[in-house]
């Protein structure tokens, strides 16, 4: 398959360290995507909504792919992804949480509100890095992604 070029993907993850090993991890895969972080719930919709800081499109694009942790601070990742698949302009917009819930209560509750793919956080960045590769076939090699953004 062909990788998509120039996907973006949002990650809204509040664990800094995460952030860094996932960037790493992604850096690592070589995959030609870009990658934007935002740390709690609000930020992540603000980012969406294109409302400031957020609202500027070269440096904020927008994204054809979320990473979402369920639990963040300010509005939490099941909070973000109600209003994410309630909103029409963004529910086409694929999201994986990545979060280290493995509560099926919360599998069953985010599959029920719309979300793409369920994953638990691995815990060792061995783990992280075939996570990601698998991810990143996945989502950027394999599936079509929605190019289109509220701007367009």
């Amino acid at each position: 398959m062909i990788e998509q070029l120039g996907v973006h993907i949002l990650v809204a993850d509040d664990d800094l360290d995460d952030c860094f090993l996932t960037e790493q991890a992604f850096r690592d895969a070589s995959f030609k995507s870009s990658l934007h972080f935002v740390h709690d719930g609000e930020q992540l919709m603000s980012y969406l909504r294109r409302e400031p800081p957020y609202n500027d499109s070269d440096k904020y694009p927008f994204p054809g792919l979320i990473l979402l942790d369920l639990n963040m601070p300010l509005k939490d990742g099941r909070e973000a992804l109600l209003e994410i698949k309630h909103d029409a302009e963004l529910c086409s917009i694929p999201v994986v949480i990545i979060t280290t819930s493995s509560a099926q209560e919360d599998i069953e509750q985010s599959y029920a509100e719309g979300v793409n793919s369920y994953i638990t956080k691995p815990t060792s960045f061995n783990g992280l890095q075939e996570m990601v590769q698998s991810v990143g076939r996945y989502w950027l090699e394999t599936v079509r992604l929605p190019t289109k953004g509220p701007e367009s």
